[in-house]
């Protein structure tokens, strides 16, 4: 499969799940998080699923369409490994939904990024919350959901918090 096509592949399924979750979510109460921001397009399509909801955003830097850049009080610069264990803080109240792209496309990489994740997402969740992720989580208490039917198995992964 060219690169190109796997790119496609990709966005189409985190769209398919991004919009799941927002369905999900349409009774539980918190903030969106955006870990990696990237070029801003999965961020742009939270802010339009998800009007009425503060959207915070982790990213190492900037590197986005200037459109699709979230204002300072709502954008965490630096090392998720680094920002996420005092989020709370920052966000105020426990997430809704998280959505994680930060696949360093290096396997080894991305299995310790997502043993990280789990247990310092896990704090930041209302219950009830729903995780959409590009790693795997395993975190006692979540519920592994099936993602949408039109996405392929392992492509992307969705957890409920419990």
């Amino acid at each position: 499969m060219s690169r190109l096509d796997s790119f496609i592949r990709r966005v189409m399924a985190q769209r398919a799940c991004l919009d799941a979750a927002a369905r999900l979510i349409e009774n539980v109460d918190g903030p969106v998080l955006e870990l990696g921001l990237g070029n801003g397009r999965t961020y742009d399509h939270l802010r339009e699923r998800l009007p009425g909801r503060e959207i915070f955003v982790f990213d190492r830097r900037v590197a986005a369409h200037p459109e699709c850049v979230p204002d300072e009080a709502h954008l965490v610069l630096g090392d998720v490994r680094e920002t996420l264990p005092s989020a709370l803080a920052r966000i105020g109240r426990p997430a809704a939904l998280v959505h994680c792209d930060v696949g360093t496309g290096v396997q080894g990489d991305n299995v310790a990024l997502g043993r990280f994740l789990g247990p310092a997402l896990a704090p930041l969740m209302a219950k009830g919350g729903i995780v959409v992720s590009d790693q795997s989580l395993d975190v006692p208490g979540w519920t592994a959901l099936a993602p949408p039917p039109e996405v392929r198995a392992e492509r992307y992964f969705m957890y409920r918090a419990g």
